[in-house]
């Protein structure tokens, strides 16, 4: 068997990552070729890299995270009050295997979405499966499911992931179905996966806004019980931004 019959049949195993790594190595002078076992695992570690950039595209892709951005680009500052050992605690993605949830409040503008996009964006990389919704889309997507009898389908996708982000939490009303839902979620995920909520309300009010006692007990029952908290502070973001510009 030649060569390009050899790099057809890894091709055609779907052996991308060794057939793109044959290809390299044969164009190597043959005094310069690895030995066996050096040749061998070569051609696995080019194929482990291969399968794990095209996850993490997929991965950002379903995602559907509102910013493009990375951990390195949120600002820690005492006047945000956000350290650096707190993002840092969080960059690792720890906290996803422990099934915890993060809970981050501030004002509006002072990067609550960035900063859970950036966690979210990291998980991506790191081999989690992530998705984004803004509350209004999520209780959008529970009223057209719940119209067209797909509701436990819509659930049953969300629940895969292994992390789910609630932005803007507390800025729509909740409806009952939603708040089933949202429930659901939470009950499935507890102690399984993670969930990221951010909201304008501290998250004291966050009981008053889902508007029924007997499910907001259970709601921030399953929230609360093990998660990490975040008060953003300090000025909008925007703001600054607009004046630098």
């Amino acid at each position: 068997m030649n060569t390009q019959e050899t790099i057809l049949q890894l091709e055609d195993l779907k052996l991308k990552g060794m057939a793109e790594c044959y290809k390299g190595l044969q164009a190597m002078p043959v005094n310069e070729w690895p030995t066996v076992d050096m040749f061998v695992a070569r051609l696995a570690e080019a194929e482990r890299q291969y399968r794990n950039k095209r996850r993490t595209e997929l991965y950002l892709k379903t995602s559907k995270l509102r910013y493009n951005t990375v951990i390195e680009d949120v600002i820690c500052s005492d006047e945000r009050n956000l350290s650096k050992e707190m993002l840092l605690k969080l960059a690792d993605c720890s906290f996803i295997e422990r099934a915890e949830n993060v809970l981050i409040d501030g004002k509006t503008g002072c990067g609550k979405s960035f900063l859970a996009c950036a966690i979210g964006r990291q998980a991506c990389f790191l081999g989690h499966r992530v998705e984004y919704f803004s509350m209004n889309k999520f209780i959008e997507r529970i009223a057209l499911a719940k119209l067209d009898g797909s509701l436990l389908k819509v659930i049953n996708h969300i629940e895969r992931n292994d992390l789910v982000i609630f932005d803007d939490f507390g800025l729509q009303p909740l409806d009952n179905n939603s708040r089933l839902a949202l429930l659901q979620i939470l009950e499935d995920c507890y102690q399984r996966k993670s969930v990221i909520i951010t909201s304008q309300l501290p998250v004291a009010k966050w009981y008053d806004y889902i508007n029924e006692p007997t499910l907001a007990d259970a709601i921030m029952d399953r929230l609360c019980a093990n998660a990490h908290r975040i008060e953003l502070k300090g000025d909008s973001l925007r703001r600054k931004n607009q004046k630098k510009n």
